[in-house]
């Protein structure tokens, strides 16, 4: 899963109805994303990944083709100011997209959404820590709640939430060098250079596991379907974000904040609901603080929103 800053101007527009369809239908995907990767159990977690760093480039080099978007792809390819920060992101997160489908395939949904719901809040104190910005008492108050969730799973399990961590670690990362490089390059060629400084490794990998005779499409569990949908991952990767790239920038920031925790909303209804797993007091426990934190955090966001003078003109 990406960031999910969102792009700024001189103002943000206070409705669109297409906007806000884009917006709500990037995290309702991405909400959805469990139920995919399901479908994909047959598959080992790092080849999923590796199938989906590859078709997603290819669906990135489809649409850079179709908008003649070449120029661009490689202007920022040959600036290595963009490019190095561009292959932080594309490790980061394909580091965080192989935690997410390890955490689903070995049913601990529940804890990929926990990282999620803790996202945010990890990327307002890497903020703090490394671009020096000052947090407000709320803001403080919000991290400390989430903190707490995270040392009620420590002392209740005895070990470290990691899934979770994980997830909120690299995408807040991935977020924090994306900022720096977000508003040079656009969405979907960043997403191409991003996609293409790991291909190598995703070639690589699946490369010797087809020579050892032991991927996914070499085995009993082998189908039509299963390699349908291992090609699928692609559009699947590039579709939500570029949905939310064009919405982003058609809706008011404050919407598209709300509308970043209706994934991991849905992420948690799945782990309980559909996929059963087993979700211990402590857990809930441990989610409660967190929700109450991101509550806090949409309030306080919603606060100091509606405190800014509207601009006019």
């Amino acid at each position: 899963m990406p960031s999910t800053t969102a792009p700024t101007g001189r103002h943000s527009p206070g409705s669109s109805a297409p906007g806000l369809a884009m917006v709500l239908g990037c995290y309702l995907l991405w909400g959805f994303f469990p139920l995919y990767f399901r479908l994909l159990a047959a598959a080992g977690s790092v080849e999923i990944i590796g199938h989906r760093v590859v078709w997603t480039l290819v669906t990135c080099l489809v649409l850079i083709a179709a908008s003649r978007r070449w120029r661009a792809l490689g202007a920022v390819l040959s600036a290595p100011r963009l490019l190095g920060p561009l292959a932080a992101c594309g490790l980061l997160v394909t580091l965080n997209w192989l935690v997410y489908v390890y955490g689903v395939s070995t049913e601990r949904t529940a804890d990929a959404a926990l990282g999620y719901f803790i996202n945010p809040l990890v990327t307002v104190a890497l903020a703090a820590l490394v671009l020096g910005e000052r947090l407000r008492r709320a803001q403080v108050l919000c991290i400390a709640l989430a903190a707490a969730g995270v040392a009620v799973l420590v002392l209740a399990q005895g070990s470290l939430p990691w899934i979770s961590l994980a997830l909120a670690l690299t995408f807040g990362l991935y977020g924090l060098v994306k900022k720096r490089v977000g508003a040079q390059v656009d969405a979907l060629t960043g997403l191409c250079a991003e996609t293409l400084t790991v291909a190598p490794l995703a070639l690589g990998y699946l490369g010797w596991l087809a020579w050892q005779g032991a991927s996914a499409m070499q085995g009993p569990q082998a189908s039509p379907l299963l390699g349908v949908l291992l090609v699928v991952a692609g559009p699947v990767t590039a579709v939500p974000l570029l949905l939310f790239a064009a919405g982003a920038r058609r809706v008011a920031l404050s919407v598209v904040g709300i509308s970043q925790y209706l994934g991991p909303i849905i992420q948690f209804i799945l782990a309980w609901a559909v996929f059963h797993e087993e979700i211990p007091p402590a857990r809930w426990a441990a989610m409660v603080l967190v929700w109450a934190a991101v509550a806090l955090f949409i309030v306080d966001a919603a606060h100091q929103l509606a405190r800014r003078p509207r601009l006019r003109g």
